[in-house]
């Protein structure tokens, strides 16, 4: 497995040291061999996901495929003058010269994602990659085998093993991908296998992108829109059963409206998640049934307002709310990554911070409110990966906006220019004149400082 793994690091190295990949002409086309790929084998995308998550053919889309066509068609469109050398000014003391910032490759990347949403985590970072004009190794996630497959598939009929291949395969076989000498990292995945992905790049001094997660904040203040408020929280959290890495982790709702909020969360978790939409269309699964156990044992019978039901078989687990929930309960400890939404209140606005900064900074933060004042005094004072103001989610589907965390939430950022600059290193460039040679330098004289500190100070 090792020289497995050794050989084709090697021969991606080799590839990418014959310059194939370095025209923009060359990423170009195999961008558009890469989408017309995905668009072949759609159907069977939507098929894997079903299988492996439940994901139904409008989520599955919007999620997963929609998002990879989305991404790609921004870089495709930019990418000629992103790749391009970039001039920069030159100082009076570098007179005759000019500057530039060059876009190099990293050379050979790998890319290891998670299971809640196997195709886009997998494919939309491949995107950043190709368009850079690096190689790629991609490590999926064995919980979502079927989806894997398919990736395997489309990514081996589309490309020479030496320029993008997908390595199946468990944990050993991340660990021996990990121990190779690559030149970069992309890891999406949990805060504790971030943090070995970390120490073993650190080993090779390998830079990397780390998206992990958090307990993602909802705000609702006491001003705030209840009804529209609800609404995009329920959507946001309950989407992909709660398996998202920005979803809303708990809500922190003035204590003045709680009552009024909570009904308004159960009526619309009935419309878009109840017993008998859930009938009619694709829910998605829990991704298996030792994660059914770590929910189930989150669950506090006192403090469910709704929900709370299960099956370990099945790997369901309902939407479910709970109120009046306290920092020291089991479901505030960790990211609960699942269907279930804790409420907490606040009596003051300044609790807002003090709560928020009892745990690490988190991947997302929605503050519903239409106080300028209080908008300020959370988006200045609270550290957090990205966010929105009046509603959930929205931040991480915009190719013009970074997308990362900060802190135990991610290292690095991506999507659209993001992305691209991510698999770039930027090159500093000073091409200086033979026409004429500036004695400044070659004369250490008092004359010489004096007319150095006009320049520089």
């Amino acid at each position: 497995m090792e020289e497995m793994v050794q050989n084709l690091v090697n021969s991606q190295k080799a590839y990418f040291y014959s310059g194939a990949t370095r025209s923009v002409a060359f990423r170009k086309k195999q961008l558009k061999l890469l989408k017309e790929a995905v668009k072949k084998k759609e159907h069977e995308i939507m098929d894997a996901l079903k299988k492996d998550l439940n994901k139904g053919e409008f989520e599955a889309y919007l999620t997963e495929v929609g998002f990879f066509y989305s991404e790609l068609k921004d870089i495709e469109k930019n990418m000629d003058y992103w790749a391009a050398p970039q001039k920069q000014k030159s100082p009076l003391s570098h007179t005759g010269s000019t500057s530039y910032i060059y876009k190099d490759p990293y050379g050979v990347t790998l890319i290891i994602s998670p299971w809640n949403y196997p195709f886009q985590l997998a494919l939309t970072p491949l995107i950043g990659a190709i368009a850079a004009g690096n190689t790629a190794i991609i490590k999926p996630s064995e919980f979502t085998p079927n989806t894997s497959m398919v990736i395997r598939d489309l990514i081996a009929s589309t490309f020479a093993e030496e320029y993008v291949a997908v390595v199946e395969g468990e944990a050993d076989i991340t660990k021996a991908l990990l121990a190779q000498k690559v030149d970069y990292i992309f890891f999406t995945g949990s805060r504790e296998t971030g943090k070995k992905v970390m120490e073993q790049a650190a080993k090779n001094l390998t830079p990397l992108t780390l998206e992990l997660g958090g307990k993602s904040p909802a705000i609702v203040t006491e001003d705030a829109d209840l009804k529209l408020a609800a609404k995009r929280i329920v959507w946001g959290k309950f989407m992909n059963a709660g398996q998202t890495c920005v979803a809303p982790d708990y809500v922190l709702v003035d204590e003045s409206i709680r009552r009024k909020f909570l009904k308004l969360i159960i009526q619309f978790t009935k419309k878009f998640f109840g017993p008998e939409v859930r009938g009619k269309r694709s829910y998605p699964r829990i991704v298996s049934e030792n994660h059914v156990d770590r929910l189930a044992a989150l669950l506090d019978k006192n403090k469910i307002s709704y929900g709370g039901g299960y099956d370990r078989d099945s790997r369901k687990v309902e939407p479910t709310i709970m109120m009046d929930v306290q920092m020291e309960d089991a479901v505030m400890q960790d990211e609960i990554f699942g269907p279930i939404l804790p409420i907490m209140s606040y009596q003051y606005e300044h609790e807002i911070l003090d709560i928020v900064r009892q745990r690490p900074n988190p991947l997302a933060l929605y503050l519903f409110t239409e106080n300028k004042d209080t908008e300020d005094m959370v988006l200045n004072n609270l550290s957090f990966g990205g966010g929105c103001v009046n509603d959930t989610i929205m931040h991480i589907t915009t190719p013009y906006l970074p997308f990362g965390g900060v802190g135990e939430s991610g290292h690095g950022a991506y999507h659209g220019k993001d992305s691209f600059d991510t698999f770039t290193h930027r090159k500093s460039i000073l091409k200086q004149t033979t026409k004429f040679d500036l004695p400044v330098r070659y004369n250490p004289s008092q004359s010489t400082i004096k007319t150095l500190r006009k320049l520089w100070e």
